[in-house]
């Protein structure tokens, strides 16, 4: 059964894990320890989400652990604050530059902006998965997400 899992979902997961973690070798070791801890607890999901959703909330709470244990080391602390604003507006990530401009704002933006709008366009995940994760809802997700594109795009624009 984890082996099946495993093919199916170790590159999803993995991309989810890059997203927060913008790390290839962090998420390849996150990755497994995931997959391991998915496999040690696989009797108690319950099948209330989906898969991949349980997978990326065990992936979520590996990556904090591994972010704790290296501000024990460093020092430094994981922002919890959320700020607020609103508005939609489309961004084209075929630029790369755009794509690097994107990912400097994201790694100084606080939670759950940073996660939710990594989560949606690095990772691919539809606002129902999003809300699954943070045990939220869809309406939540949706939100969350506009409201980081719009902090991401007026910094953009206060950077020109």
């Amino acid at each position: 059964m984890i082996e099946a899992l495993y093919d199916q979902y170790f590159h999803d997961v993995f991309l989810y894990l890059k997203a927060i973690s913008h790390s290839d070798d962090i998420s390849e070791e996150l990755t497994q320890e995931t997959f391991f801890k998915a496999m040690k607890n696989l009797k108690s999901f319950k099948g209330e989400c989906d898969v991949r959703v349980w997978l990326c909330q065990i992936a979520k709470n590996c990556y904090y652990s591994y972010c704790r244990k290296q501000n024990k080391m460093s020092g430094n602390e994981i922002p919890e604050d959320t700020p607020d604003t609103s508005a939609p507006v489309n961004i084209s990530l075929e630029d790369q530059e755009t794509v690097l401009e994107i990912h400097k704002i994201l790694h100084t933006m606080q939670e759950p902006y940073k996660e939710v709008f990594t989560l949606r366009v690095f990772g691919e995940l539809s606002f129902r998965q999003i809300a699954d994760i943070f045990g939220k809802t869809e309406n939540w997700a949706a939100v969350t997400f506009h409201r980081a594109k719009l902090k991401i795009i007026e910094n953009m624009e206060e950077q020109k």
